[in-house]
C-alpha cells in the first residue's frame, strides 16, 4: 500500500487555451480538485507556493477552504519557502487551518527554490544576519517554528493582562497537538536529506536533485531516503516518519490523453541551476501496461511511502481528475499500491 496524493502548482494565464485564467480560478479550481480527488479515494492534496508569480503563493487560506469541503483527504504543501516566513505568524495560521481540517495538514517547508526576483524574501521584510545567508535564515526560520509547534510556552505574561492568562509562561495559539510531527522538509541532496532526519521532519524528495552523480534519478533519489533513514534512526526518535517522491505520471487511455501526452515518456535530464548541475527525474507517460512495467523499475518510487503525482492544471479540474482516476484505476492496483 502507498499514499497517492496530487501536487499542483497553480498556474494561472490569462491565455484562452488555460482552463486556469485568474488568481480566483487557481485557487477554486485547486479547491474543486481536492474535492474530486477525494471522492476518487485519492489520499492527499498538496499545492506549491511560488511569490511575485501567476502562481498559488498563499497556502493558508486554501487550506482552510479545502479542508472545509473535504473530510478525509491530506492537505499538504510542497513546499513553503521559509525564507518569506515569519515562523510565529506562520504556526498560528497552521495550527488554525490543521484544527479547522480536523488536523488533516502535512506542511512541506524547505529553504525555497530559484525565484522570480532578485532577493524577493527582502521585500517581505527578511535579510539574513551578518555572517550568513539566505540559506541559513530558512532554517533559522524554520528551527523556531519547529520549537513553537511543540506548544511549550516561552512568552512573558502581562501581570495586567485584558483577559485572564493560564499559570505560566504562553504559547502560540492555537496549538494542534499532533501537527510538529507532519512537517516535510523539501530535500535537494543526500546531505540534506540526513539534514532532515537530525531534525525530526518528514522527507519530501524534491522534483530534482541539485547534484548529479551519474545515476539515474531515481536511484539517486533512492539513496538520498535510504541515508535518511539511516540518520533517523541514529538520531534515535521515539517515531517513524515518512518519505516522499513526486512524479509526472500520465496513464494513455483516450484519444485526449494521446493528444496531451502521446508522445510516451520522456529522459532524465541534467542541467545547471544556480550554477550547480543538477538532476530532473523524467515523465511517464503511455498506455497503463507500459507504465506499470516502468514504474516497477523506479527505485525512488518503490521505497517511499507517498506519491505525489504533479498534475497540469491549467488543463483544468474535469481532466486532472481523469489522470488521477485513470491512475488510481488501471495502474496503482497492479502495483500493489491499492
Amino acid at each position: 500500500m502507498k499514499k497517492i496524493g496530487f501536487l499542483s502548482f497553480g498556474h494561472w494565464t490569462p491565455s484562452p487555451q488555460s482552463q486556469t485564467r485568474s488568481a480566483a480560478d487557481a485557487l477554486t479550481q485547486s479547491v474543486d480538485l481536492a474535492v474530486a480527488a477525494e471522492e476518487l479515494g485519492v489520499d492527499g492534496a498538496y499545492f506549491r507556493v511560488h511569490h511575485f508569480a501567476r502562481q498559488l503563493a498563499s497556502p493558508f487560506p486554501l487550506l482552510a477552504a479545502a479542508g472545509a469541503r473535504t473530510s478525509t483527504i491530506e492537505l499538504g504543501t510542497g513546499v513553503i519557502d521559509m525564507r518569506y516566513e515569519n515562523p510565529l505568524y506562520m504556526a498560528e495560521d497552521a495550527g488554525a487551518a490543521d484544527l479547522l481540517s480536523g488536523e488533516r495538514l502535512q506542511l512541506g517547508i524547505s529553504r525555497g527554490s530559484p525565484e522570480q526576483v532578485i532577493d524577493g524574501y527582502r521585500y517581505f521584510g527578511y535579510q539574513p544576519s551578518e555572517g550568513s545567508d539566505h540559506a541559513d535564515m530558512a532554517r533559522q526560520h524554520t528551527e523556531v517554528f519547529l520549537q513553537v509547534l511543540e506548544g511549550q510556552g516561552f512568552a512573558e505574561p502581562n501581570p495586567r493582562p485584558m483577559f485572564p492568562n493560564p499559570p505560566g509562561l504562553l504559547r502560540i495559539e492555537p496549538h494542534s497537538p499532533g501537527l510538529r510531527r507532519r512537517i516535510w522538509w523539501g530535500a535537494g541532496t543526500r546531505a540534506t536529506a540526513e539534514w532532515t532526519a537530525r531534525q525530526g521532519m518528514n522527507l519530501m524528495s524534491s522534483t530534482l536533485l541539485s547534484e548529479d552523480t551519474g545515476v539515474p534519478f531515481h536511484a539517486l533519489q533512492a539513496e538520498q531516503i535510504e541515508r535518511f533513514r539511516k540518520a533517523w534512526a541514529d538520531a534515535g526518535h521515539d517515531w517513524t516518519p515518512r518519505t516522499s517522491v513526486s512524479r509526472s505520471i500520465f496513464p494513455i487511455v483516450d484519444e485526449t490523453d494521446a493528444a496531451y501526452f502521446g508522445t510516451g515518456s520522456s529522459q532524465d535530464q541534467v542541467g545547471m541551476l544556480e550554477g550547480v548541475r543538477s538532476r530532473f527525474g523524467k515523465t511517464y507517460a503511455g498506455e497503463p501496461d507500459k507504465l506499470i512495467e516502468e514504474l516497477r523499475e523506479d527505485e525512488a518510487v518503490a521505497t517511499a511511502d507517498t506519491l505525489l503525482i504533479t498534475v497540469p492544471n491549467q488543463l483544468g479540474v474535469e481532466y486532472n481528475a481523469h489522470v488521477l482516476e485513470s491512475l488510481m484505476t488501471h495502474v496503482a492496483p497492479a502495483l500493489g499500491w491499492r
